[in-house]
C-alpha cells in the first residue's frame, strides 16, 4: 500500500492574491515577522498497489496534466510506502520524491 501525496502551488513569478490576503490579516491580528504567504492545494491518494517505474510515470502524468496547471503551478509528489510482507508495521517512509520541475515530457 502507498500513500501519495501531491502538493500543487502557484509559480513563484505568480501573484497570489489569496496569499497577500492572508498574510495581511496575520499581520492585523498581531503575527510579526510574516515575510511571505503562499496558498495552495494537497492531493492525498491511497493505493492498493505496488509503486513501480509505470504507476510513478502514470501519477506525474496525472499531477501535471489533471491536478496542477502547468502554466502558472508547480507541483510535488511524494510517494509513503506502508504495508506490504517485508515491511514493519509501524514504519512509513517517503520511497520517491519529485517536483514538476524535474520532470521532462
Amino acid at each position: 500500500m502507498a500513500r501519495v501525496v501531491v502538493d500543487v502551488m502557484l509559480k513563484p513569478e505568480i501573484l497570489d492574491p489569496q496569499g497577500r490576503a492572508v498574510k495581511g490579516a496575520l499581520t492585523r491580528i498581531g503575527l510579526a515577522g510574516v515575510a511571505d504567504v503562499r496558498q495552495g492545494k494537497q492531493f492525498i491518494i491511497d493505493l492498493d498497489t505496488e509503486v513501480d517505474d509505470a504507476v510513478l510515470a502514470q501519477l506525474h502524468e496525472l499531477a501535471a496534466d489533471l491536478l496542477s496547471n502547468p502554466v502558472i503551478e508547480d507541483y510535488e509528489l511524494s510517494v509513503d510506502v506502508f504495508g506490504g510482507e517485508q515491511a514493519h508495521p509501524d514504519h512509513t517512509g517517503t520511497a520517491v520524491g519529485a517536483s514538476s520541475d524535474a520532470v521532462v515530457k
